[in-house]
């Protein structure tokens, strides 16, 4: 008897069979501009030897002006169809289904050729679309239909016709974007006549033996977004053109809410895919901070959906559903939402992977294979990165020994999983702790590595970490100045009135930690509140009216730093915006550009520019540092001098912030060529 009933439940769609409940999400992984098909291939074979019952591909453009970049990635040629056919092939092979996500980008193409309803520019896009005339729409459908059957020739499953997140066939739902009076504007009848058209096309061309899904908005989160009312008579339409499945779409991509971060509650939006569940006969699936199979099975438990569609827990673990079937859950690498890998790299220009698993989009280039020869490895560190290389040392059969001071494993992991909206950091932390017990490393926890300890290993990999660096501020020895570390492992007491000397990732979870009593992460209906978000059906595009109304902060805190820039701008691409809104509602200020003179029992004395002018004091009960990291690699200096060969990886290599994306990274590279 399975753990998880309804999660791997086979799905009848009449001409085919689903063998779970599991869809892998569409992503933008980049990996279809390498050309590099094989690559590509094993990408989406290893998930479907992992047990996903039917994987989207990353959004293919129907045309030129709807790729979300130039040279975006399309089925334009027959040269196309023959390298998709390679990948449709190895996932067949692997008993695995796949769809072709078709995504015309239209106000969101970031080329000067874009195309949309109306001329109105995208808040995240420099260039401004040209408005279609009735020609232009026309080309629009037809090349879509054009991209549906070019995915059946090259082997696909299946297509999914992207119609939300605020893309082209959403721009045209909306007033929003929408100021057309012609039959594609004006009514809602007008306004959804352009996705109608296109999936009854589709339809028509692709036949009956074909999946087609439909990625519809179910709810906006933008000013004048679509109400429930127009969502629902949207996807019964659709349902009347021939969909196989209507899948979820949350919020469009200017939306000034967060949805799939890490701080956004899990399964925090399959409330209003329920609301669909019996208004049309198709299967329904719903999405985001959807990330473990009981979490899954709860929604699917609960009649939120029919499936449930995760992409980034794909990165993390392509095994998945294969741990779930067998009751390994624990084993299940976890997605922890942070975005840095995938979503960053994407908008960024560069190829996704996953912070927790650095193989992923890198199947065919970072191999892990037994070693020829097996060795005693040390690893001294069991943060991010010692976890890392300790771990992939141990699946290449090497005898492994983790040394750590701490009492426990995770290292700086144990600091972050404290801060409010990170609480993913535990079931990461977790999953180590199972890992290293399955692999039978052994443990030395609480223990001082020194060179006569390590001297028995062949091999010996430095990952002690970091070392808050001293910022040399007159006064910062007094009883009112902390380290950031104490204050996030709870061995200080704060006041209620607090100045952050340093604004980079580690400020700004401080300042989180400070400000927040009950973290909303851990209770939707607190989250939904702060963030401002209601019901689609009460409020049109789920926008509150009053807008967000966080919890009151419970300390006054003031965040600070050297450098004159907008403070935060070195954070995630995708999630700074979420940290310096957060803060900005907790009434947290804000200051750059300050000189650090001196600290004493008023607070901070600070003052502006090079000039150092505009003294003045921050009163503050309590000061805290986090002033930047220095390597700790005392260890690996006295090992070198000793002349032994170390290998030094993580922070006590580069001290940036407090990356475990490079750490793990790192980490796993190094241990694979041992």
């Amino acid at each position: 008897m399975t753990q998880y009933p309804h999660l791997l439940a086979p799905l009848d769609l009449g001409f085919t069979t689903l063998k779970n409940r599991v869809l892998m999400g569409s992503m933008h992984t980049g990996l279809e501009e390498t050309k590099d098909w094989n690559r590509v291939a094993e990408f989406y074979a290893a998930r479907a030897r992992g047990g996903v019952a039917l994987m989207v591909t990353g959004g293919m453009a129907p045309n030129p002006e709807g790729g979300v970049f130039p040279g975006a990635a399309g089925l334009y040629t027959d040269e196309d169809i023959a390298n998709h056919k390679v990948v449709t092939d190895r996932v067949h092979d692997a008993d695995g289904k796949i769809a072709m996500q078709i995504l015309h980008a239209g106000r969101y193409a970031y080329a000067p050729n874009c195309v949309s309803a109306s001329g109105i520019k995208s808040p995240i896009s420099p260039f401004p679309p040209k408005e279609l005339d009735e020609d232009g729409i026309e080309k629009q459908i037809s090349d879509i239909v054009t991209a549906a059957t070019r995915a059946q020739q090259a082997g696909y499953d299946g297509v999914e016709v992207m119609g939300s997140e605020g893309y082209f066939l959403n721009q045209f739902l909306v007033t929003h974007t929408n100021k057309r009076t012609d039959r594609w504007g004006g009514s809602y009848e007008n306004r959804m006549r352009l996705p109608v058209e296109v999936v009854r096309r589709v339809r028509e061309a692709v036949g009956t033996d074909f999946i087609v899904i439909y990625r519809l908005s179910m709810i906006d989160l933008i000013p004048n977004g679509s109400i429930w009312e127009e969502v629902v008579q949207l996807a019964k339409a659709i349902e009347a053109a021939g969909a196989t499945i209507l899948n979820t779409g949350i919020g469009w991509h200017e939306a000034r809410i967060p949805t799939i971060a890490t701080s956004v509650p899990r399964r925090a939006f399959t409330w209003v895919t329920k609301k669909l569940m019996g208004e049309v006969q198709i299967p329904i699936i719903t999405s985001n901070r959807i990330n473990m199979p009981d979490v899954g099975e709860a929604v699917l438990a609960d009649g939120c959906a029919d499936m449930i569609s995760m992409a980034r827990p794909f990165l993390a673990d392509a095994d998945f559903v294969a741990k779930a079937m067998a009751g390994k859950a624990a084993e299940i690498a976890p997605c922890i939402a942070c975005n840095q890998a995938c979503l960053d790299h994407t908008f960024s220009g560069k190829l996704s992977s996953c912070l927790v698993n650095p193989r992923a989009c890198h199947e065919t280039e970072l191999t892990v294979e037994p070693a020829d020869k097996t060795k005693k490895i040390a690893v001294v560190g069991a943060g991010p990165a010692g976890l890392s290389a300790a771990l992939t040392a141990a699946e290449r059969g090497h005898a492994v020994t983790i040394f750590d001071k701490a009492q426990e494993l995770g290292g700086q992991l144990n600091m972050a999983k404290q801060v409010p909206g990170k609480e993913e950091f535990w079931g990461l932390v977790d999953y180590y702790k199972t890992m290293v017990a399955k692999a039978a490393i052994t443990l030395q926890l609480g223990v001082t590595a020194t060179p006569d300890v390590l001297a028995e290993f062949d091999d010996i990999i430095i990952a002690t970490g970091v070392a808050p660096r001293d910022p040399g501020i007159p006064g910062q020895d007094g009883p009112n100045v902390l380290s950031y570390i104490d204050v996030l492992r709870g061995k200080a007491k704060v006041g209620q009135n607090v100045a952050i000397i340093g604004a980079g990732g580690i400020g700004f979870d401080v300042a989180e930690f400070l400000v927040t009593d009950d973290s909303p992460t851990e209770n939707l209906d607190e989250w939904l509140e702060e963030w401002g978000v209601g019901d689609p059906s009460e409020t049109r595009g789920g926008l509150r009216p009053e807008g967000p109304k966080p919890e009151a902060p419970v300390r006054q805190v003031t965040l600070l730093q050297r450098k004159s820039e907008k403070l935060g701008k070195r954070l995630g691409k995708t999630t700074g915006w979420i940290h310096r809104a957060g803060l900005q509602m907790k009434n947290v200020q804000m200051m750059g550009g300050v000189n650090y003179e001196r600290i004493d029992a008023n607070g901070l004395h600070i003052s502006k520019g090079e000039a150092r002018e505009e003294p003045q004091i921050i009163a503050a009960d309590t000061i805290v540092l986090c002033a930047g990291q220095v390597p700790e690699r005392s260890l690996a200096d006295l090992l070198i001098d000793a002349g032994r060969q170390v290998h030094v990886i993580g922070g006590a290599d580069v001290a940036a912030e407090l990356d475990a994306k490079r750490a793990i990274d790192q980490g796993t590279r190094l241990a694979a060529t041992l």
